[in-house]
């Protein structure tokens, strides 16, 4: 690892774990055994089969949330090792960022927030730091996986007032109007760089999209006639590699000279003075923000909204919605865990409890686990 910058998150400085452990082995760190930790998790090896864009029995080729992850953890720390942060930390949280979602994503989270919406709602950051935090059970001296402060904090991306008061130390940044550490806030930004180029790619792979439409945005039009020019006649698969690699290395380039000069700017002279800082230093430059935020709303309009993705995303809110409905109305469907799970959580909070527990059971299903449950619960064909 390169010399950390005085500002970035330092192991030896860390606030520590809610339950205190001795320190690990000589060979790694603190943030490299909550990496570690992250992808030993059950809720880790999940993502493999939970979607992006694209459910999972659609294609072998789409990226899930796994490999989304790791493609965001690559990103991450490559920007990290050119700032001088901590790249192990950085790595953590993008490993961790997905850990909460529901199966067939966004429409899932959406279907899921819906049905718990007397209960205290959904939202899979959230969830991501419960996961983490309480559900993950692997080890004999707590529940989850005692992640640190900074890994933790990192997770937890967004937060309403309520649910910050409700958090304690690791809200209280969101009532407070602080920033989060650098590396938290550059796995942020990693993970929109990620989905943005990569869902090109899985759009262009499943035909929704067309090189001819993506000419009307910026970023990808710049590239794509470089592409062409250097390289007449090559084929489409690997023009469309060539354009995104461009397009990456353009908008990281870009993020990391805003950044340094915002840094500099700003001169924090440790992590704290980060957090102090009245918005956050890791972002892109006017030209490249506008941009990126262009080829944003082109795949919402023109990938997220495309009536064959709405007709498979209708269909996993159904899903969703109706596994909810079902175990909340009788908890005698769910598997014995869950059931006592869900009856603990009852007796504790009441109404609020119980369908928390629900939520917990169906966030943590993969898309084909989802919807083999639906039949076994729905269809009477369907083998139990």
């Amino acid at each position: 690892m390169n010399r950390l910058a005085p500002y970035a998150a330092h192991e030896t400085a860390t606030r520590g774990r809610a339950h205190p452990e001795p320190p690990p082995a000589g060979h790694r760190g603190e943030f490299q055994r909550d990496r570690d930790r992250i992808v030993h998790s059950g809720a880790f090896r999940r993502l493999e089969y939970k979607t992006q864009v694209f459910v999972n029995h659609e294609g072998d080729l789409y990226r899930t949330r796994l490999t989304h992850s790791l493609e965001v953890a690559q990103i991450g720390r490559s920007i990290c090792g050119a700032l001088q942060l901590n790249e192990s930390l950085c790595e953590a949280i993008c490993l961790a960022h997905d850990l909460g979602h529901t199966p067939f994503g966004h429409a899932g989270q959406d279907a899921l927030n819906e049905c718990m919406t007397e209960f205290g709602g959904f939202e899979h950051n959230l969830q991501s730091l419960r996961v983490v935090d309480e559900l993950e059970e692997r080890y004999a001296e707590f529940s989850g996986l005692n992640l640190t402060f900074e890994c933790r904090e990192g997770i937890l991306k967004h937060c309403s007032a309520r649910n910050a008061r409700e958090l304690g130390e690791i809200g209280r940044r969101f009532l407070e109007r602080r920033q989060p550490s650098l590396e938290a806030q550059l796995a942020n930004i990693a993970d929109e760089i990620a989905y943005n180029n990569h869902d090109v790619d899985d759009g262009l792979r499943s035909g929704l999209l067309q090189i001819a439409e993506l000419k009307e945005v910026a970023l990808f039009a710049r590239h794509q006639a470089e592409v062409e020019r250097r390289y007449p006649g090559l084929g489409e698969r690997r023009q469309i590699h060539e354009v995104i690699r461009r397009m990456i290395n353009e908008v990281v380039n870009d993020l990391i000279e805003t950044t340094r000069a915002q840094i500099a700017t700003v001169a924090p002279l440790t992590i704290d003075d980060v957090r102090s800082a009245g918005t956050p230093l890791v972002g892109f430059g006017e030209r490249i923000a506008a941009e990126h935020l262009e080829l944003k709303r082109f795949l919402r309009e023109r990938l997220y909204r495309h009536y064959r993705v709405v007709r498979m995303t209708a269909k996993a809110r159904r899903v969703v919605r109706e596994l909810f409905e079902s175990f909340h109305a009788d908890l005698r469907l769910l598997p014995d865990e869950h059931r006592e799970a869900a009856a603990r959580l009852e007796a504790r909070d009441g109404t609020n409890g119980r369908a928390r527990a629900v939520a917990d059971y169906v966030a943590g299903m993969t898309d084909r686990y989802a919807i083999l449950e639906h039949a076994r619960v729905h269809d009477p064909a369907a083998v139990s």
